[in-house]
């Protein structure tokens, strides 16, 4: 997979749709019945593991959110880390669960493991594969426009992705520096460079003051500087990473 869809709220759809279908399998099919489990058991079970399920499962959304939007990628390695946080984190907090008195389990962890988490991987692990790599189409799909707010109400710009150019901190204030008319044009928002770069996630830091559109990137000007469409900018020694990877 070398897409991600990064939104918490989807990935929160996806966690509860995982904890349904995990309780469901665990209570109708019962995978670990020994014969010595009760109904009351089972339904503790099939709760305890499944909300642990749940929880993890919006752990991994927030983590992989928020490295996804620090270095705007995302790859087969980072995918593969994900799950195995995922199980791994699942594993420590079923079996803390398990052990607690609301189950008063009775294996070691390696017997839990082997006995329980392994067989649950092989159930659900197809299921989080599956619906990880389908939910890339619940991303919306967007217009190639961009809207821009700042925090007075007036503070509004709409124009295309291929028009932005960059933005730049101005105080308390952002510059935008876009496309209009085939001339170079700004606008001043209030707003952060943080917020911008948050919400804008295809633009490139390449200094903390500025941020650029990379299809606007033209040519390194010398070591500190890039030429950009209608204007230049300078680009941090910490950053420099970023255009490289343009």
């Amino acid at each position: 997979m070398k897409k991600l869809n990064p939104s918490i709220k989807h990935h929160l759809l996806i966690g509860l749709f995982i904890t349904l279908w995990g309780f469901l399998f665990a209570f109708i099919i019962r995978p670990f019945d020994d014969g010595t489990l009760n109904l009351e058991a089972w339904i503790k079970i099939s709760i305890g593991f499944n909300v642990v399920s749940f929880i993890t499962y919006g752990i991994l959304s927030i983590l992989q959110n928020r490295i996804y939007h620090k270095i705007k990628k995302w790859n087969i390695g980072l995918e593969i880390s994900s799950i195995l946080f995922y199980y791994i984190l699942y594993t420590i907090c079923n079996y803390l669960v398990y052990k607690s008195s609301f189950l008063n389990g009775g294996y070691n962890f390696t017997e839990f493991c082997l006995n329980i988490t392994l067989k649950a991987a092989f159930v659900l692990l197809p299921i989080v594969l599956v619906i990880r790599y389908y939910s890339i189409r619940l991303i919306p799909v967007k217009e190639d426009m961009i809207l821009i707010k700042g925090e007075n109400k007036l503070d509004i710009l709409k124009i295309k992705q291929s028009e932005l150019i960059s933005i730049s901190n101005a105080q308390n204030y952002v510059e935008i520096f876009f496309i209009q008319d085939n001339k170079l044009a700004s606008k001043l928002i209030r707003s952060s460079l943080k917020k911008i770069e948050n919400d804008i996630l295809f633009l490139v830091k390449i200094h903390r003051s500025h941020l650029i559109n990379p299809m606007h990137f033209k040519s390194w000007k010398d070591a500190n500087t890039i030429s950009l469409t209608f204007m230049e900018l300078p680009v941090s020694k910490n950053y420099k990473k970023n255009l490289s990877e343009i």
